[in-house]
């Protein structure tokens, strides 16, 4: 038994002294995780998949019927108290005489918020905010319905290009919080019952605009 041991370990020594004919090539980490989508325009990739989430989508071809659209909307789900804290979508609705709440001193009443976003991602239909916008953490979770801002200019393929995007827009201050929006919160864990608002928005709207 002693002498098949050490024959064995004597055979291993030699395969790992031995180099091997054809050494295993290094993995390409720069290469990219998912295949191009055969749809050569990101815009309708990332609307088929977002709506896949049966989620209010409108887009629009310029700022000005965005604003009809947004005040249409408004109307429609009776939205009194609305919550917008960055400064762009504020000059926005002061145009459109939207009225809205520009602090959180009436958070409690608040019924919506209306936010910006960093990047929309295609492949997956997903909405990428992050703490080191205006809205901060609270708008993107609170209100009942978020309605989400986006220009067609902003769309990447996939979470590597948005990480990426952010990476360069941010350099050394980096946000603290990203979160991925892929649809209103839910959740079945409960006797397998769907549940909105679970854990934010119960309602999610986006407006996306050519640019």
């Amino acid at each position: 038994m002693a002498n098949s041991r050490d024959r064995i370990l004597q055979r291993i020594q030699q395969a790992l002294v031995k180099p091997t004919e054809k050494p295993i090539p290094k993995p390409d980490f720069l290469s990219p995780v998912y295949m191009q989508p055969e749809e050569p325009h990101l815009e309708v990739v990332f609307v088929e998949n977002f709506k896949k989430a049966q989620v209010d989508f409108f887009f629009c071809e310029n700022l000005e019927q965005f604003l009809v659209a947004l005040k249409a909307y408004l109307l429609q789900k009776n939205l009194q108290h609305v919550c917008v804290w960055e400064k762009y979508l504020q000059e926005l609705c002061n145009v459109a005489a939207i009225p809205y709440h520009a602090s959180d001193d009436n958070l409690l009443q608040v019924e919506a918020s209306i936010t910006l976003c960093e990047s929309l991602m295609a492949r997956t239909g997903s909405i990428l905010v992050s703490s080191r916008q205006l809205a901060g953490r609270r708008l993107t979770i609170y209100p009942p319905v978020h309605i989400v801002v986006a220009f067609t200019s902003q769309i990447k393929p996939d979470i590597t290009e948005a990480l990426e995007a952010l990476k360069q827009k941010y350099t050394q201050a980096f946000p603290s919080m990203l979160s991925v929006i892929s649809g209103p919160s839910q959740t079945a864990d409960i006797e397998k019952t769907l549940v909105l608002g679970a854990h934010g928005p119960k309602e999610l709207s986006l407006f996306l605009i050519d640019e």
